[in-house]
């Protein structure tokens, strides 16, 4: 079983008949995912690519049984439709949305808090590639000709790495179970040690490639997690060696401002977790691959 996402989960498009929603709607169902449908306001009852347009998410989900969705709507907006999606009954939902605004992740996040563990919806993002099991379904952005199925676990901050590591894996005839885009935003829905619980009790995932950043403690908070709870191996990849102290960098969580939150200090403290460390992004796949040869 993949993670998060199988090949039969029902996919609704936020946002469907934009021109964002409406490429990558496309995409997807050639990619084999399987969209039912999407929700535009206002235009409730007509067809958009040969699939139903709903006014609400509650109304797409009671007509068709979706439990995923994918949001393309304007950031001033993003905080409404993952909130409604929430209580739409949808399981997992993906924001690919740059420029949601932190307050608004803030909000999101307190308003998650009703549901209990069971029941709350997984959020991944914003700002993020999205969610790819290869061979099964895609809940995403990415290009999914680069992803081979295989047994490696991806998850990462930035969407271009996670496609070069993708790559660099096809290149080497090794293959990825899935890869999780959690976006580079500072407040995200799903961290990095969230994604690895699950890929640890994944009976089709043998090591998990972690790729990260300058900037927050998440990395090392998913290191610390790993070296008391798991078996899987990890690979890990910081991004912003050279980076200067106190200076953004393009993403907007990559601004160091405490200790462990320097990409050179994240090596250290995630080489003293047990975690593979990446030398340069241009050697992923040549890492991974010396890892799952030792096993």
């Amino acid at each position: 079983m993949a993670v998060i996402i199988q090949k039969d989960t029902k996919i609704l498009i936020q946002g469907f008949t934009g021109k964002m929603g409406t490429f990558h709607a496309e995409e997807m169902i050639k990619y084999g995912s399987n969209v039912i449908g999407g929700v535009t306001p206002g235009k409730g009852g007509q067809k958009h690519l040969d699939k139903p347009v709903f006014n609400t998410v509650k109304d797409a989900v009671q007509e068709t049984g979706a439990t995923a969705s994918i949001l393309f709507v304007p950031p001033a907006f993003a905080a409404d439709s993952a909130m409604e999606a929430a209580d739409a009954g949808i399981k997992t939902c993906v924001a690919i949305v740059d420029g949601i605004p932190s307050h608004d992740m803030i909000r999101i996040k307190r308003y998650m808090r009703r549901y209990s563990r069971k029941e709350k919806m997984t959020l991944v993002g914003p700002n993020c590639a999205g969610i790819i099991s290869p061979g099964k379904s895609m809940l995403g952005i990415m290009p999914g000709h680069i992803y081979k199925e295989g047994r490696v676990g991806i998850i990462s901050r930035s969407g271009t790495l996670g496609y070069e590591a993708a790559q660099q894996l096809m290149d080497l005839n090794i293959g990825i179970s899935t890869s999780v885009g959690i976006g580079g935003d500072p407040i995200n829905g799903s961290s990095f040690r969230d994604i690895i619980e699950k890929f640890e009790t994944d009976d089709e995932t043998d090591l998990i490639l972690m790729i990260g950043e300058i900037g927050g403690p998440q990395e090392v908070a998913a290191g610390e997690f790993a070296k008391e709870n798991m078996k899987k191996p990890i690979v890990g990849y910081i991004a912003g060696l050279t980076a200067p102290k106190g200076r953004v960098m393009g993403h907007a969580g990559a601004i160091v401002s405490a200790y462990g939150e320097s990409a050179v200090e994240k090596v250290e403290l995630l080489k003293e977790c047990g975690v593979t460390i990446s030398k340069n992004p241009s050697v992923m796949g040549e890492t991974v691959k010396e890892v799952l040869n030792r096993k």
